[in-house]
């Protein structure tokens, strides 16, 4: 011990029958040591004296009394409690001010339990449950639809469509074509396999093709321009004997007068109107 006397290390009182601190070696009567070393109560701003329990938290201190919820008053002594903008809150306080709702029970979620979030809301771990088989889903795969949360299993039993290319489930989207699903992806042309399911297409013997394959395999063609006659959008065509025309390539052959909903005369493979094949050795249509 660094004093040969047994005295108080500040003011030199001797310690002889009386209550003293030690600290760091050195001896100190009761009052010097209050005074010089003890910590001030974050609560009631008084010494914490060395005859009273000194409670710390993040270098801070309280008197056992004064260590109590900053809402409710209830002492917080050995019992757990929550730190929240430099107030300490028992975990019913902070729970009723501070934690999330439970989305299905609408109590709350206790600070330290697991909370599941999902679209912005939240769950307790065992209300966040599939809605047919009631089992919890925790962080497993899930399909949300209007009725609740599904795991994909029970999705896939009670509500799930299945692609009619790849007989895989279809979870969302899809195309219906002659009252059958496909995936975007496996809605493909039947010639060349694109994608068709931001594209114009046609279909033959219930198989969708893009318009050029559709084309190219079994579009007519129009008599007079030999592009395809597709039909597409209401477009309107002539038919006569085995040839075909577009409305707009529907035109006398001689004097380029539109033929479409008028008497026509036909030689050969020709057509004119009235008047141009009145002196060509035509048949009157």
């Amino acid at each position: 011990m660094a004093s040969t006397q047994f005295e108080c290390q500040y003011c030199t009182t001797s310690l002889l029958g009386k209550k003293y601190v030690l600290k760091d070696d050195h001896l100190y009567c009761v009052s010097c040591y209050d005074r010089i070393f003890s910590n001030y109560c974050e609560q009631c701003k008084e010494p914490i004296e060395s005859d009273s329990k000194d409670l710390c938290y993040k270098n801070r201190h309280w008197h056992e009394g004064c260590f109590k919820c900053t809402k409710c008053d209830h002492s917080l002594v050995e019992k757990p409690f929550v730190a929240k903008d430099e107030r300490l809150l028992c975990t019913d306080c902070y729970s009723n001010e501070c934690s999330s709702k439970c989305f299905h029970c609408k109590r709350n979620i206790m600070p330290g339990s697991r909370k599941m979030e999902f679209k912005g809301n939240y769950w307790h771990e065992t209300c966040f449950v599939c809605e047919h088989c009631r089992q919890p889903i925790g962080t497993k795969p899930l399909i949300s639809k209007e009725s609740g949360n599904y795991c994909v299993p029970c999705f896939e039993k009670e509500f799930a469509h299945y692609c009619n290319f790849c007989k895989k489930v279809i979870t969302s989207g899809g195309i219906t074509f002659r009252d059958q699903l496909w995936h975007k992806e496996c809605f493909l042309c039947s010639g060349c396999r694109k994608e068709l399911c931001e594209e114009a297409f046609m279909s033959r013997d219930d198989f969708p093709f893009c318009l050029d394959c559709y084309n190219h395999l079994y579009a007519k063609k129009c008599a007079a321009c030999t592009k395809p006659i597709t039909g597409l959008r209401g477009a309107k065509f002539i038919c006569f004997q085995d040839r075909q025309w577009h409305s707009e390539c529907f035109n006398c052959g001689k004097c380029s007068v539109s033929l479409v909903g008028e008497g026509f005369l036909t030689q050969n493979t020709e057509i004119f109107c009235r008047k141009c094949g009145s002196g060509a050795d035509a048949s009157d249509v």
